[in-house]
Order: C-alpha cells, then sequence, then structure tokens
C-alpha cells in the first residue's frame, strides 16, 4: 500500500516554518522537498528543524536554504531507492546508514513512495525507561502544596503527573521510575503499581531530599536509556524525537532546552575603552534555558555519588570533563515549567484553550 504523499511534500520556496507544520501533521519526522513535476529535490527530518533552531536560522527563510545548510542537515543529500526495493534491503540500507526514511522512485525518478523504519520493525514499545522527579516542596506554590505535592496539582480533571504519565504511554514507554520525597504517599496511592494507567510503575524514595540528579544513582543498573522529566512539566515534546536526535549525534546525554527571550528594555551601547562602537535599541537577547527533560545512556547513572544531595549542572560538568558527549535538544513544541503560581494559572489557561 503506498503512502499519502499529500501531507509529506512541500515546494522548495516553501518556509522552514510550513516545512515544520508539515511535519507536524503527517506525523512521520519528515517532510519530502519536491518540485512541481514531482522529483524529489531532498528531505528535512525533524532533527533538522531542531538543529536549525539551535543555529538560529531565519524559519520564515525558504526551506531550500535549509537543504544547502550543512551545518543543519545531517544527510544534504537523501538515500532513495527505487519502487519495487525489498524489504530486506530498505532495512539493511537503514541500518547502514542510521536511516529512519527512505523515499522511493519510479523508473523516471519521481517520488511515488516512503518507507519508515518504524514500519518495517514491528513494536510500538521504546527501548526506554522513564524517570519522573516528583520529589520537591513546591515552596513557591504555597499554599496549594499545602495538602498536595506539586505533581499532583489538577490541571483540568487530572493531576499534572497522571498527564505526564498519559504522554509517556502514547510515546510507547511502558516502565516508569518516580521519585518521591515531600508527600510521596500521596502519589503513591493514587498510582499504585500503575496498571491502571497503562504502565508499570515504582517509587524510589527519599529519606532525604538528593538534588535534581541524586537519586538517578539508584537506577545505575538499568540496561535501557532512561528518559528524566521533571514532575513541574507541561509539555506536548515529542520523545520519540527526542530519542532519535539522541541516537543520531550518538550522546551519552541530551538536555532539552527551551529558546527563552528577554527584551532589554533600554537602548544598548556597544563599547571599546572609551569608544563607543555601536548601538541597538531595546534588542531581544535570545538564550536556551534547561527545560528539565534528559536522556542519559546506561551507565551515566554510575557517574552520580551514592546517597548524598547532586544536581543535574553536577552531573553535567562531569561528563564534560571526563569528555562525554552532551548535546542540547531544542523544544519546538508546547512546554511551561510549573514552579510558581503565575506559572500555573498560565499552564491552566493554555490547557483550557487546546494548546496542550
Amino acid at each position: 500500500m503506498y503512502t499519502d504523499l499529500s501531507n509529506l511534500c512541500v515546494f522548495p520556496t516553501a518556509s522552514i516554518r510550513e516545512a515544520m507544520a508539515c511535519i507536524d501533521r503527517n506525523s512521520k519526522e519528515i517532510a519530502l522537498v519536491v518540485d512541481p513535476q514531482g522529483y524529489l529535490l531532498g528531505t528535512v527530518t525533524d532533527g533538522d528543524i531542531r538543529r536549525a533552531i539551535l543555529a538560529a536560522v531565519d524559519l520564515d527563510s525558504p526551506v531550500n536554504d535549509l537543504l544547502e545548510n550543512r551545518a543543519c542537515k545531517r544527510n544534504p543529500r537523501p538515500v532513495t531507492a527505487p519502487l519495487g526495493t525489498s524489504e530486506a534491503e530498505l532495512l539493511r540500507v537503514m541500518k547502514q546508514g542510521f536511516l529512519r526514511h527512505i523515499p522511493l522512485l519510479d523508473e523516471q525518478g519521481r517520488l511515488v513512495d516512503l518507507v519508515l523504519l518504524r514500519d518495517l520493525v514491528k513494536g510500538g514499545e521504546l527501548s526506554l525507561q522513564a524517570v519522573v522527579m516528583a520529589g520537591g516542596f513546591g515552596n513557591r506554590l504555597r499554599p496549594l502544596t499545602e495538602t498536595l505535592p506539586k505533581p499532583m496539582l489538577p490541571v483540568g480533571d487530572k493531576p499534572l503527573l497522571e498527564l505526564i504519565i498519559g504522554q509517556l504511554r502514547e510515546s510507547g514507554i511502558r516502565s516508569v521510575h518516580v521519585t518521591t520525597h515531600y508527600k510521596g504517599e500521596v502519589i503513591e496511592k493514587y498510582f499504585g503499581d500503575g496498571r491502571g494507567h497503562g504502565v508499570e510503575m515504582n517509587y524510589v524514595g527519599e529519606g532525604e531530599p538528593l538534588g535534581t540528579a541524586g537519586a538517578l544513582c539508584r537506577l545505575a543498573d538499568c540496561s535501557e536509556p532512561l528518559l528524566v522529566i521533571n514532575g513541574d512539566v507541561l509539555t506536548s515534546v515529542d520523545f520519540r524525537a527526542m530519542l532519535n536526535f539522541h541516537e543520531e549525534h550518538a550522546a551519552d546525554m541530551t538536555i532539552a532546552v527551551k529558546q527563552h527571550d528577554i527584551e532589554v528594555p533600554y537602548g544598548v551601547i556597544e563599547t571599546n575603552g572609551v569608544e563607543i562602537t555601536g548601538i541597538s535599541e531595546k534588542p531581544i537577547i535570545r538564550q536556551f534555558v534547561n527545560a528539565g527533560i534528559y536522556l542519559l545512556n546506561p551507565g551515566v547513572c554510575g557517574l552520580i555519588p551514592e546517597g548524598q544531595r547532586y544536581d543535574i549542572p553536577d552531573l553535567v560538568r562531569r561528563l564534560l570533563e571526563e569528555d562525554y558527549r552532551v548535546v542540547s535538544f531544542p523544544v519546538r513544541e508546547y512546554w511551561q515549567d510549573i514552579g510558581r503560581l503565575e506559572d500555573y494559572e498560565r499552564a491552566l489557561t493554555d490547557y483550557a484553550k487546546g494548546e496542550l
């Protein structure tokens, strides 16, 4: 059966932002760039878009610019195959080239189909375990957290943690660890062993607060990568895309980041000694901030000292000092940290409007 290409294709004059919307519509993590006659000019993957965001590429520029940008494109020339190529051969080529898509061309070289790795390798579960960090006190959310731990605050008709668990389940993750401290019994009573929510849950209790990474040392024996997410993050980030990005870049740790803009309300003067070299009127400073979502390779947790407070920045510094590969994964989907009352109110409004 041929793939419906109508939601997969864009013309080279389309903007990168339009290609991004195409990827979101088709849920296949790729857009195919074609000319009016149906000849394939190139491909744009979800990873290409995220690398473009990191490189500060103008998303309103033509997608053709992205095809020519080697800093953003992992494979400048798309790997294709003739229509009728056997599944075994397609799978061999994909594994050899670390590919997740292969466009199929007819005898005239026109695009006629797209093969996905996930269609050739059956099974919807991810080889990935999840850890939800749910032990914080939530002091900035008082009085709401006087009787509830922060991850159990309601968003719509469900606790925030239930929304996170549901998203993990829908992504194909079946094993979820929850680190607990403050009012952890409320979480355990609500979720139990997790079977009622379609996952297997176990709880990693902290007798004393161990920081944002300390409890992970107890999971050092895990043989699969760990997806770690803060229990106060409301997001629609694509965990499969994050895992693909992590593997594509051969990372030991991947940190999800979110672009944060700061508008300086004054004219900024640039100087060299006493000389003024330039002036910018109310410039916007763009930075990437930690989004509270991480992917760790097996073995990384073994670097965390046992029984003492240890935070994610401590782990990142150690990995960098010891020449491990740490990469950033820009979140382009909805993301909201719920650390303050105003953040929680914003999340409630966004959820009610269906923005998640």
